[in-house]
């Protein structure tokens, strides 16, 4: 089974998951936010399936960096939440785990057992 594993390479919580799925011998590609960007496609489909509130990470200094007027955009309307997601990648709940049947959003060493084992 390959995977694809969205984020950002010098994030420690990337870190553990490469080193989770290195363990469980789950071959995946990574895909790095800050080399190759993101689609609204892609964005999209993860706020569809798992809700905008997992997926943007308000606890980042990406976050509390943006204009209070961003904020309250991004608060009231998923549209613009997912724009600016797309313009500071960063935001995104690190890592995003997909295939064809899994997406996973954030760390939990559990999930990707019961997942990936």
């Amino acid at each position: 089974m390959t995977i694809t594993i969205y984020g950002i390479k010098s994030c420690s919580t990337m870190k553990k998951a490469f080193t989770k799925l290195d363990d469980l011998g789950v071959s995946y590609n990574f895909h790095d936010y800050k080399k190759q960007g993101i689609d609204k496609d892609s964005v999209q489909r993860w706020v569809n399936e798992l809700g905008i509130d997992k997926v943007l990470n308000k606890r980042g200094t990406t976050w509390r960096k943006l204009e209070d007027a961003q904020k309250k955009a991004a608060d009231s309307d998923v549209a613009k939440a997912i724009d600016l997601l797309i313009e500071n990648a960063s935001m995104i709940k690190r890592p995003i785990v997909e295939d064809q049947s899994v997406l996973l959003c954030g760390y939990d060493e559990a999930e990707f057992d019961t997942n990936f084992s």
